[in-house]
């Protein structure tokens, strides 16, 4: 049985109906509040085959407002340079055999892996660990480079990334339910623009079939994404 604050939610939002970005914004203001800040969230419904290595989807944007969340970064680095690099960007764990070790041992009490190309060869004996998790280091996602510093930057900064799962789906963190809507509405606009600029070639007819805003305990409100695909 949905909660009363969940059924509250449902009198304010019409299921049937798709939103303009702006307008469902609205709509989930009104929703009754939560007794914590509720983390926003954009699901996709995508057309796309994943299991077609043509139709995979994924990629990273900027959130020009950040994600509202600190962000733990763990920086796999062999040199000084690259090590002393990532600490003064903020990183909160930096090191190369220990670090390894300590992941081989199950630990992951962090957001974000970064890796220089040289650490990668053995970093990549992670990857039954880190995988699954979603935290392995990918030079895709701008996680395995030399500039470690401008790496722990963006990520700190609210650079986020986005990958279609097993069932043709995404979901991106956009802000917090404390942003101001403006707010929200750039952060969720720059993720709408960077799936859909992401589309593969091999994708015929409906890219997009569905996009939906919501909050952690809310019911999702269904956008318009026409503006953004008919370019």
């Amino acid at each position: 049985m949905p909660s009363k604050r969940y059924q509250k939610a449902l009198e304010v939002v019409d299921g049937k109906k798709t939103y303009p970005l702006k307008d469902a914004i609205g709509v989930l203001a009104k929703f009754p509040k939560a007794k914590f800040n509720e983390t926003i969230d954009l699901a996709f419904r995508l057309g796309v085959d994943p299991k077609q290595s043509d139709q995979m989807v994924r990629g990273t944007v900027p959130l020009p407002h950040g994600t509202g969340k600190t962000v733990r970064v763990l920086v796999f680095a062999k040199s000084g340079a690259a090590a002393d690099a990532a600490k003064a960007a903020g990183a909160e764990y930096v090191g190369f055999e220990d670090m390894i070790a300590k992941c081989q041992g199950g630990w992951a009490d962090f957001d974000v892996a970064v890796a220089t190309p040289e650490a990668m060869a053995d970093v990549r004996k992670l990857g039954k660990v880190l995988g699954p998790r979603g935290l392995m280091p990918n030079p895709k996602t701008g996680t395995v480079t030399d500039d470690t510093a401008k790496a722990v930057k963006e990520v700190k900064a609210g650079r986020v990334e986005f990958k279609v799962d097993k069932a043709g789906n995404i979901h991106v963190a956009v802000g917090k339910a404390s942003f101001p809507a403006n707010q929200i509405e750039e952060n969720a606009r720059a993720v709408i623009e960077a799936v859909a600029k992401a589309r593969p070639n091999s994708v015929k007819g409906t890219y997009i079939n569905s996009c939906t805003l919501s909050t952690t305990m809310s019911p999702p409100v269904r956008l318009d994404v026409r503006e953004f695909t008919t370019h």
